[in-house]
């Protein structure tokens, strides 16, 4: 599958969550600003930063009306415990296929042991990328503060264009 560019419809893809609920994306974001986070796993020190820095950030992402979604190739025990860890309010799915996303989204995978490289995507509210990060590796990702900015340009920007 070639990367998603901007424009293109994010693909259907169901995520489970800790809790046991199915989550498809991007009907569940429908409406909002959003943000889709593969992460390498609970192990990764970067993963594990950016999941806090987007839980810390959370007030402002919620004042732009951005919801945050993230998953991993972790199984359910472990994914519980990364949430439990960092006190994530945003949907952590957990056993995601890591041959799937990369066939639906051209994320990255790593072999041995198998998972996603870090992938984030920011969605507008009728599910099409607007932003799409791939990493090949540990370093290259989203930041809160740069998704938020970006979301209030594109807001800003829109306006201004209907004015």
């Amino acid at each position: 599958m070639p990367l998603l560019k901007p424009g293109d419809h994010f693909p259907p893809i169901t995520i489970s969550a800790v809790d046991g609920e199915a989550i498809d994306l991007p009907d569940a974001l429908a409406g909002h600003f959003a943000v889709i986070l593969f992460n390498r796993g609970s192990w990764c020190p970067y993963c594990n930063a950016q999941l806090r820095a987007f839980q810390r950030d959370a007030e402002r992402l919620d004042g732009l009306d951005v919801k945050v979604v993230s998953l991993s190739v972790d199984d359910e025990a472990t994914t519980a415990e990364l949430i439990a860890r960092h006190g994530l309010q945003f949907p952590v799915g957990h056993s995601a296929d890591a041959h799937a996303l990369a066939e639906a989204t051209g994320a990255f995978l790593n072999d041995d042991p198998l998972y996603v490289q870090s992938t984030g995507f920011i969605l507008d509210p009728s599910g099409r990328v607007v932003v799409s990060v791939y990493s090949s590796g540990a370093i290259g990702r989203l930041v809160p503060e740069d998704v938020a900015g970006f979301i209030r340009y594109l807001r800003e920007h829109a306006a201004a264009e209907t004015a």
